[in-house]
């Protein structure tokens, strides 16, 4: 495996060795903390009957070793180790396509107790439910690209 640099970017054969292994954390991570079974975030879903709230615990603790991480490596470097820059989003505004796909999300998380990251864990897994979420999500994701084109 070499690592090429162009322009200041190392990437190539390593940073995809480098996505992959970082995937395959968070997969295991998923599988660990129950949060690949859909019965576990219907269950933090449905407050009415039996709540669940370790789905919040674990949110919450990502959230807080995210932003902790991302102040820290944002302060010491000025790109990514495998990219000439930080890909950071630059809209701000709040439009109909942002609403309707947060709730199109929603519902399908609701109805499903799936979201990408566990669908594709599922869906590796083999579980019948993981497939049928990843078609669901890859023809959602392809209405999208369509719409967006007009």
């Amino acid at each position: 495996m070499t690592v090429v640099a162009t322009r200041g970017r190392r990437h190539d054969a390593l940073s995809v060795v480098v996505a992959a292994v970082a995937g395959a954390l968070f997969g295991a991570g998923l599988i660990v903390s129950g949060m690949a079974q859909p019965a576990r975030v219907i269950g933090f879903l449905d407050v009415s009957r039996g709540w669940d709230p370790s789905l919040a615990f674990v949110m919450g603790g990502a959230v807080v070793i995210y932003a902790l991480a991302f102040r820290w490596i944002r302060r010491g470097r000025t790109a990514p180790w495998f990219d000439g820059r930080f890909h950071l989003p630059t809209r701000a505004d709040i439009d109909g396509s942002l609403l309707a796909g947060a709730a199109l999300f929603g519902i399908g998380w609701g109805l499903g107790g799936l979201c990408p990251g566990p669908g594709l864990v599922a869906a590796a897994s083999g579980a019948t439910t993981g497939m049928a979420f990843v078609a669901a999500m890859v023809v959602g994701m392809l209405l999208q690209h369509l719409s967006a084109r007009r």
